[in-house]
């Protein structure tokens, strides 16, 4: 069981950011310990407090998908999940790229949006459904751009496993504990993965497991482990 959740909320709107901060800090096992309104405030924040979580707009002062590099590269553990109105496809695939762990629209719940945050503290990734269905959709349209190749059928029977559950958000640590695997061991399946397919990143990976016609099983709900902690 993990300790209390410690998670700061950037966000530049004062009543969006009030109302966050009370829906979460009112549920037990998470605690908001800081909270701004900029980039600058993000990296501040980031370094003083350390929070396990942090919940970071992309339309704030200074923007807030520039301040995700900056932060990653002080606290590199740093788990980082957008929480904005943004759909447009690039701002997701910078945010991932960038090292964000979620990528989650506002109207979510509550307490769906604690299950996600418990979930991305633990190791997973999450991006809201819609979303992650309109990246793959914007792939499947480029599947004939040139210079990649991508050779699904060349995979080995592990690679296939580690790949799919790339492509259902889950992390190289939850992977291995899926597939009863050292992180390390996936890690070299992922980079043969990726030179395989000649691919740079994961989110390429997983577009291309669709491209080839492969059923992807995107996360619907908040993860399980995520819902057996708020009941519990």
């Amino acid at each position: 069981m993990m300790g209390e959740i410690r998670i700061a909320v950037i966000d530049d709107h004062p009543l969006f950011r009030e109302g966050v901060k009370r829906s979460l800090g009112e549920i037990s096992g998470l605690e908001i310990v800081a909270e701004g309104s900029t980039k600058e405030d993000a990296i501040r924040i980031a370094l003083e407090y350390l929070p396990d979580v942090i919940l970071l707009d992309v339309s704030m002062p200074g923007g807030g998908l520039d301040a995700i590099s900056p932060i990653l590269a002080r606290v590199p553990d740093q788990k980082i999940i957008m929480l904005t109105v943004s759909e447009t496809s690039d701002d997701v695939t910078i945010a991932l790229n960038s090292g964000a762990k979620g990528y989650v629209l506002k109207g979510v719940g509550s307490r769906a949006l604690a299950g996600i945050v418990l979930a991305v503290a633990s190791g997973e990734g999450y991006v809201s459904p819609s979303l992650s269905a309109r990246l793959l959709s914007d792939a499947s349209s480029m599947s004939g751009a040139p210079g990649k190749n991508h050779s699904i059928a060349g995979l080995t029977a592990r690679e296939h496993e580690v790949l799919n559950l790339v492509a259902a958000g889950l992390s190289n640590k939850r992977i291995a504990l899926k597939l009863d695997l050292h992180e390390k061991t996936v890690k070299h399946h992922m980079g043969r993965i990726l030179a395989k397919l000649n691919l740079t990143n994961r989110t390429e990976a997983a577009m291309a497991l669709r491209d080839a016609g492969h059923e992807i099983c995107w996360r619907e709900k908040v993860p399980a482990l995520a819902v057996e902690r708020l009941q519990s």
